[in-house]
């Protein structure tokens, strides 16, 4: 245990010596469909497989100033319709932004 705690401290110390910035790193997913159900339909009893609607958030973001890894994305989907959005700063300084959307009839 002292041998994890003391390599994880020599590593510090040498982050901290070479004098980088922090990097930063976060991701988010909400998902607020519900399970898969089977419905009897109609007076015949006849049986259809069901699925909820689809419905979710996804968030992604990456801060690394040191190697210049800067980057994030979002996207959502509620039923048939997807939108998004990512971007990118590119080496030269300028920012790349996507803005995206799909859906059914796409």
């Amino acid at each position: 245990m002292y041998s994890k705690v003391l390599c994880f401290a020599a590593l510090i110390a040498v982050v901290v010596a070479h004098g980088h910035a922090p990097a930063y790193s976060s991701q988010h997913i909400t998902k607020h469909d519900g399970e898969p159900e089977v419905v009897k339909v109609g007076h015949d009893g006849h049986v259809v497989d069901y699925h909820t609607h689809p419905k979710y958030e996804f968030e992604y973001k990456v801060e690394d100033h040191h190697t210049g890894d800067i980057k994030s994305e979002h996207q959502s989907r509620d039923g048939d319709i997807v939108k998004g959005h990512y971007s990118l700063h590119q080496p030269d300084g300028s920012e790349r932004n996507v803005h995206y959307e799909a859906d059914k009839t796409g």
